[in-house]
């Protein structure tokens, strides 16, 4: 019986992949170098994520740029994150909209969030709507976020109870954060508490902020400490925020200078404040 071929090691990948894990995206980017430098197939998408999520927009656009151009277009949406990210908005849309047409439906909620800052809201709620009816759940909750954003909680409402499933957890969340704005708080926190349950992906951050605006402080924190443990998208600058509005400054300097190292601008913002300077300042 013929055995299968062993899978060659990737060392260097390996260990990026574990600084990555362990919070380090700064140093995983020169192993990883070394690794897309050896041919190690893992290397490319760990190097991207790498530099995405220690902000080297300059790095990662200019890498991915080449790599792009080399005809691996499933690296263009990074790209025009990474475009965007440095105000080069022509070339972000036109690498997202590429990942979209490619196949790409997460490159969607990227290329939504730039027509959205252009004033382009139809335009952003359309293509949402596209890729959510095409089973991308983050376009499913983004598009209710984005009618919130806008002001028009009616239309927040049809959108999140036609997307709404249980088997899309970060629907759930969605939905709640309508309850919560309709000040059906009890529904609301329902909502957020079967969300964290089935493992939505920032299900713990928003329910923290809810309690925090009901004033439950040590609910808050609890599920801010809970968005912590599982990594949530932005945890630190939200656990920071909170911690800086607490008046706990020691601890929330702690939080946002992870925030700040991630690339995160809010996050800088606050740090400045609470440093006592001009938030508006780099």
């Amino acid at each position: 019986m013929t055995q299968p071929s062993p899978v060659p090691p990737e060392p260097l990948s390996a260990e990026g992949a574990a600084q990555l894990d362990a919070g380090r995206p700064l140093d995983a980017v020169d192993v990883l170098r070394r690794a897309v430098a050896a041919g190690e197939p893992s290397a490319a998408d760990l190097l991207a994520r790498a530099y995405l999520d220690s902000g080297s927009w300059h790095e990662a656009a200019d890498w991915l740029t080449v790599v792009v151009e080399q005809g691996h277009v499933r690296f263009a949406g990074r790209l025009g994150v990474a475009l965007a990210e440095l105000g080069e908005r022509a070339r972000a849309e036109s690498m997202l909209r590429l990942a979209v047409e490619t196949g790409e439906l997460v490159a969607a909620n990227d290329l939504a969030i730039l027509l959205r800052d252009e004033g382009r809201l139809a335009e952003a709620v359309q293509l949402l709507g596209y890729a959510a009816e095409s089973g991308d759940e983050l376009a499913a909750a983004n598009v209710v976020e984005l009618h919130l954003e806008a002001g028009n909680l009616s239309a927040a409402a049809a959108a999140a109870e036609r997307y709404a499933a249980q088997s899309r957890p970060d629907t759930l969340v969605a939905l709640a954060d309508v309850r919560a704005m309709e000040g059906r708080a009890d529904e609301a926190e329902s909502w957020y508490r079967r969300a964290g349950e089935l493992g939505a992906l920032r299900a713990h951050t928003a329910y923290g902020q809810f309690l925090a605006g009901r004033g439950d402080t040590a609910g808050a924190e609890r599920e801010l400490r809970e968005a912590e443990r599982h990594a949530e998208p932005g945890w630190a600058y939200v656990l920071g925020r909170f911690l800086l509005d607490e008046g706990r400054l020691d601890e929330a300097r702690r939080y946002l200078q992870i925030s700040v190292d991630s690339g995160d601008s809010s996050a800088r913002q606050a740090l400045a404040e609470l440093d006592g300077g001009d938030p508006g300042d780099d």
